[in-house]
């Protein structure tokens, strides 16, 4: 595989696989990441997956940036050795229940009508799916999972909501999520997950981490209203 490597700010460097995004490539990030932590140990202060990318996070009196360098491009090369052909998809890790409801998704009338489809095939599309965590980031707890069917992938709005609810089952463009957070949000909200996706009180605080595959279950109102779920 191809890849190149610079600094990423005063104190960071970054690897980056001149690839298309797939799961393959995913998890030999996270084997690189875990070797990153052995090796480097306490000088390490931080570490993010990307769709194609690994940074490296140090403080600036630790990074050897020119040692730094070469280890990863060792690494690199090795995984490169690799052949990462296979399954998009090992077994399921997560299940996230959802609640496919107009009530709590406002885009969900919409895009089954923008797409010919009635709510039950939208439903079934989406929920019949497993995903992939390419990566994290936006909010804490916020995971981009791929790939969304064909017959549901769709832009985001053109203008953004001022306010998501947490727990808003999301899609936009080949991607879903879950807000984990009430916040600000462009994408289209097909569902309502009652199941918290960050804690500070867990370990570790995320319910989804990059690598994780998901699949998500439909509930009905009444089990969503069990589970914690507040209906608007």
């Amino acid at each position: 595989m191809n890849f190149e490597l610079g600094p990423a700010g005063e104190a960071a460097m970054r690897l980056v696989f001149t690839e298309v995004p797939q799961p393959a490539l995913t998890k030999a990030l996270i084997e690189i990441e875990n070797q990153a932590r052995q090796h480097f140990g306490s000088t390490l202060k931080d570490s993010v997956i990307g769709y194609t990318t690994l940074t490296l996070f140090f403080s600036a009196s630790t990074l050897e940036r020119d040692r730094t360098e070469a280890w990863l491009k060792e690494q690199a090369e090795a995984i490169a050795l690799v052949d990462h052909s296979g399954a998009e998809h090992s077994a399921t890790d997560v299940v996230l229940p959802v609640l496919y409801h107009p009530s709590v998704a406002p885009d969900l009338e919409w895009l089954a009508d923008d797409r010919g489809l009635c709510i039950d095939d939208v439903i079934a599309l989406h929920s019949e799916a497993t995903y992939f965590a390419y990566a994290t980031g936006f909010a804490p707890g916020f995971c981009y999972l791929g790939t969304l069917p064909e017959a549901l992938q769709t832009p985001r709005l053109d203008t953004p909501r001022p306010t998501v609810p947490a727990g808003a089952v999301a899609i936009a463009d080949a991607q879903t999520a879950v807000y984990p957070c009430e916040s600000p949000g462009g994408w289209r909200l097909i569902g309502a997950c009652p199941e918290p996706l960050f804690n500070l009180s867990n370990a570790p605080p995320s319910l989804l981490t990059v690598g994780a595959t998901v699949r998500f279950e439909p509930i009905s109102e009444t089990d969503f209203r069990a589970l914690g779920g507040v209906m608007p």
